[in-house]
């Protein structure tokens, strides 16, 4: 017995095509049956159209309406989050915060064009996460911090300088821009030899930004750091191969068999961005000796932060001693330091800070962005005095550089008189210094703008 058609069951696509048919049939206006155009025709010119008298194109269908959310207009696809998740504190974001203090206490400025994640976002708190935890994630995951971007790594080092108790160190450094020597060996996995080792100074050539807030005299040292950046040992010689070796070992040698070894380039050769910035309390601790040596290996540097940095001296233990030594050709007395204990207070002598601060102009002649804050006690003087003939050049050194941030190195808190008169003055000091390099300047060259904070 065969199945009447109206008894087989139909698809899913034939309903649907049914139910298009019959909404059709109710949309098609009387008179035009054999003009009508179906809403997914292609539109035609309004000139053709009436030429040929067709109707109108349908219009779209309105969309869905938009979902109301206390977080914006269009929440994302999907359920609502339940309650509870929305309503947890961040524990641990809050428990990072508060264990750096030197946000709320000094002012720092971030390195213009550095990434730096949204706050809450899932990248800050799992970086922030990667902070709290640190001595464990850099031993566990010693193999794979290497692995990671080069724009993460270089956030990672800014989130263990400013959210880290102990700052940045160098093994830190270590841990993420190299890798990290395997010690399996390949006799266990069956291999001819040990896995190539990437060259790390291709791996961070993408590595323009450096940030050492609050690190360097507390946990790091310039000295380590050149030794890190720059390194000077050199690399074995290659082996020698089939070419180069003599035909007969007791053949006279014509020459000392030798063949060059590999170039020693930098760590992140293609560095511009680099903050110094210091905690007051390291004052002590940093070297302006180790800062200029440093220096030399950075005349492309374009972005430099030297926040909360003392006075430059080559000679800080001497500076506040009288101690003095006899010349043997002239028998004067001359003080052992270039800087004396009254140099400043009494007789205004800024030579010693006007020398390396040309000395310092000289190697970073491509400098577009300097950060002196908290620095104005010396740096209106250092910058705008001559000593001995030379004076720091705005127009050749440091032609190039259009801002410098000079803020004040306490608040405005009107708590005594002494605090606030030290705060105007520091402000005013940001006034004087720019219109002493456009002075200097006189019109060529690149404009300048002191930044700091807006006086009421």
């Amino acid at each position: 017995m065969t199945r009447s058609v109206l008894d087989h069951p139909r698809s899913v696509n034939e309903r649907l095509a049914e139910l298009r048919r019959l909404t059709l049939r109710t949309q098609i206006p009387s008179g035009h049956t054999s003009l009508y155009v179906a809403p997914g025709s292609p539109s035609l010119p309004p000139a053709v159209r009436r030429i040929l008298q067709l109707p109108e194109t349908p219009a779209p269908p309105p969309r869905r309406p938009v979902r109301p959310s206390r977080h914006g207009p269009r929440p994302p696809p999907g359920p609502a989050a339940p309650p509870s998740w929305m309503s947890r504190p961040e524990r641990a974001v809050l428990a990072i915060s508060s264990s750096s203090k030197q946000d709320s206490q000094y002012t720092y400025h971030d390195l213009p064009g550095a990434y730096h994640p949204a706050r809450g976002s899932l990248l800050d708190m799992v970086l922030r996460q990667l902070v709290a935890d640190w001595e464990f994630q850099k031993s566990y995951n010693r193999y794979y911090l290497f692995e990671l971007p080069t724009h993460l790594r270089a956030t990672l080092i800014g989130y263990l300088a400013r959210c880290h108790s102990k700052g940045v160190s160098i093994s830190d450094l270590r841990a993420i821009l190299l890798a990290c020597p395997s010690e399996d060996t390949d006799q266990a996995d069956g291999g001819d030899g040990p896995p190539p080792t990437p060259i790390h100074h291709t791996v961070n050539e993408e590595l323009t930004s450096l940030n050492l807030t609050g690190s360097v005299g507390r946990s790091l040292k310039l000295r380590e750091l050149t030794d890190l950046l720059f390194p000077t040992k050199t690399t074995k010689p290659l082996p020698p191969t089939p070419d180069d070796l003599e035909e007969s070992w007791d053949a006279p040698s014509s020459s000392s068999f030798s063949r060059p070894s590999a170039m020693i380039r930098p760590l992140a050769p293609n560095l511009t961005h680099l903050s110094l910035a210091i905690t007051p309390s390291s004052a002590s601790t940093v070297s302006w000796r180790q800062l200029l040596s440093f220096s030399t290996h950075f005349p492309t540097l374009t972005h430099l932060s030297l926040a909360n940095w003392p006075e430059p001296c080559l000679t800080p233990n001497a500076k506040n001693t009288a101690a003095s030594f006899t010349n043997a050709v002239t028998g004067r007395s001359v003080q052992y330091g270039g800087t004396g204990p009254y140099s400043h207070s009494l007789d205004e002598d800024w030579s010693e800070a006007v020398l390396i601060l040309r000395r310092l102009a000289r190697n970073l002649y491509g400098l577009e962005w300097l950060d002196l804050s908290g620095c104005a006690g010396w740096a209106l003087p250092g910058l705008t005095s001559t000593a001995e003939g030379v004076k720091v050049d705005w127009v050749g050194d440091w032609g190039k550089v259009e801002t410098v941030m000079l803020w004040p190195s306490v608040r405005e808190d009107g708590s005594s008189e002494l605090g606030k008169e030290l705060y105007e003055k520091e402000v005013g000091a940001a006034r004087i210094l720019e219109r002493h390099i456009r002075g200097q300047r006189g019109g060529v060259g690149k404009m300048i703008t002191v930044e700091t904070v807006q006086s009421s």
